[in-house]
């Protein structure tokens, strides 16, 4: 009867034990999918703009929304752009991650005898100084990605890079 008890009681633990996990899982699915599909909305708002921006300008782009781990949220590739925009944008964006600040503020920083000096060739060669990529924050101010676009002049980017900034409002 005793190790009938015993075994009732090792069996309900590992239930409730198998049962919080599964909460606990859940819960952190939810959390994460939240998060992302927020930046997810967030991105398609950005590219839209960011999109008119450039035919207004009638330069074909790519425009790229990376999360904080410079993981690819969004890529969208106007007709008729640069091959090599495929890669530049999804740059510019990680660089505005990696080191929390505009692409345009690295040249600077790189330049010899600077902080930042080779900072290019770190990063597996993903870090860019030069215009186009812009962090992206919250309502709290807290970063949440990047946006980079490339396909134009460095002035051409960075306007629609910033016009993708200004259409979004966060909450």
């Amino acid at each position: 009867m005793k190790k009938r008890l015993i075994a009732v009681f090792t069996v309900a633990a590992m239930l409730v034990s198998m049962m919080g996990m599964v909460v606990c899982t859940e819960a952190a699915k939810k959390e994460a999918s939240t998060k992302t599909g927020d930046l997810l909305d967030a991105a398609k708002i950005m590219v839209e703009a960011a999109e008119q921006k450039a035919i207004e300008i009638d330069v074909p782009m790519v425009i790229t929304v990376v999360d904080m781990g410079g993981n690819l949220v969004l890529l969208h590739r106007m007709e008729n752009s640069l091959l090599a925009s495929l890669e530049i944008s999804q740059n510019k964006a990680y660089t505005a991650v990696a080191l929390k600040m505009p692409s345009s503020d690295v040249k600077k920083l790189a330049q010899e005898g600077e902080e930042l000096q080779g900072i290019a060739v770190q990063h597996a060669g993903r870090i860019v100084e030069f215009g186009g990529g812009l962090p992206i924050y919250d309502a709290d101010g807290v970063q949440i990605g990047g946006i980079g676009v490339s396909g134009g002049s460095v002035e051409e980017d960075t306007s629609v890079a910033q016009a993708g900034l200004d259409a979004y409002k966060p909450k």
